[in-house]
């Protein structure tokens, strides 16, 4: 069975695959449909998206897609490290605003959960940092937003200086939360 860490923010967890080794090298099931319905975590992952960073500080985010196109994403690094981020983007949630993150690596072999309603960032930790992540809906450009990664809104606590940070002009433009286009909260987002 998986081992499920809450982070903080409804819906956002830590979760760790077993992984069985020996002098070979080791085997691990990363996602068990079976296991995340007993979890009580969301499944149907329809697409497998694979992010490579080549050096350390490449940040990208924070991102997310609305609805009816919004995504649940599951996130592990195959290579490397990242500082990874969930950031509550529901108005009228008693979280707005509010972020969780973790470090995720090969080593440890974590993952984090990102929920619909929340946006999706990671900091490459380590050169050649490789992130592979499954998502609940379709890439859809005409649904895609993103948020700034420095909104003192929101003030995350990135483990790098700001002056170290690689970002595209997208992640470097957007807007801040009060300026971004959101969802509104619904209970049974919860």
């Amino acid at each position: 069975m998986i081992e499920v860490r809450p982070l903080g923010l409804p819906g956002v967890v830590e979760v760790l695959p077993r992984r069985h080794g020996d002098a070979r090298g080791f085997f691990s099931e990363t996602w068990r449909e079976d296991e995340f319905v007993a979890a009580e975590l969301p499944g149907g992952f329809v697409q497998d998206n694979h992010s490579y960073s080549a050096s350390p500080g490449v940040l990208r985010g924070l991102h997310y897609q609305l609805p009816p196109r919004a995504q649940d994403k599951l996130v592990r690094v195959t290579r490397g490290r990242a500082f990874d981020v969930a950031v509550d983007i529901r108005r009228g949630s008693p979280t707005f605003g509010k972020w969780a993150g973790v470090e995720l690596s090969a080593q440890k072999w974590n993952q984090i959960l990102v929920p619909k309603g929340f946006a999706h960032g990671f900091l490459a930790l380590e050169p050649d940092t490789e992130l592979l992540y499954k998502v609940t809906d379709y890439y859809s450009p005409a649904h895609d937003r993103s948020i700034r990664f420095d909104d003192p809104q929101i003030g995350i606590d990135w483990p790098l200086d700001a002056a170290a940070l690689i970002l595209s002009d997208k992640d470097r433009t957007a807007p801040l939360l009060a300026a971004a286009e959101i969802f509104e909260f619904d209970e049974g987002m919860e």
